[in-house]
């Protein structure tokens, strides 16, 4: 396993496992339902990447939206490849919301909508971080 994906908090935060991707819960929330899609091989560029991981990202990208509509009533989606500080390959992404999400009673809107996100984390109880991991990996379980 590579250092990028411990560094996001393997085995505590994974909501599904792929062949080749994980899908990690953020533990900095951006927005509600923020992710990191972390590619299982050694790579730290993006052309290092196979055929086969790069196939299998198509699903997982599909998979990850699907359950932010349907979950959180995500509308459009950011994926950032930043590899600076964690080397392996991988996305954040940020679901975006033009009206705020409620979790356990709270509202959080997306403070940067419409525009580019600038990876603001959104302050949130304990409590809400864990309702929306624990709501996606729900979701993800029924695929």
């Amino acid at each position: 396993m590579n250092i990028t994906i411990q560094t996001f908090g393997h085995p505590e935060t994974v909501i599904k496992e792929y062949e080749h991707w994980f899908v990690l819960f953020r533990m900095d929330q951006i927005t509600a339902g923020s992710l990191v899609l972390a590619a299982k091989s050694d790579a730290t560029h993006l052309g290092e990447l196979t055929s086969e991981e790069w196939a299998e990202f198509s699903q997982v990208s599909k998979d990850v939206e699907a359950v932010l509509c349907s979950t959180f009533g995500a509308e459009k989606f950011n994926y950032l490849a930043l590899m600076m500080k964690d080397p392996n390959v991988h996305f954040h992404f940020v679901p975006r919301y033009s009206k705020p999400v409620e979790v356990n009673g709270r509202e959080y809107t997306d403070a940067d909508w419409p525009l580019k996100t600038e990876l603001n984390t959104t302050v949130m109880p304990k409590e809400d971080s864990k309702t929306i991991q624990a709501k996606l990996t729900e979701a993800f379980g029924e695929l």
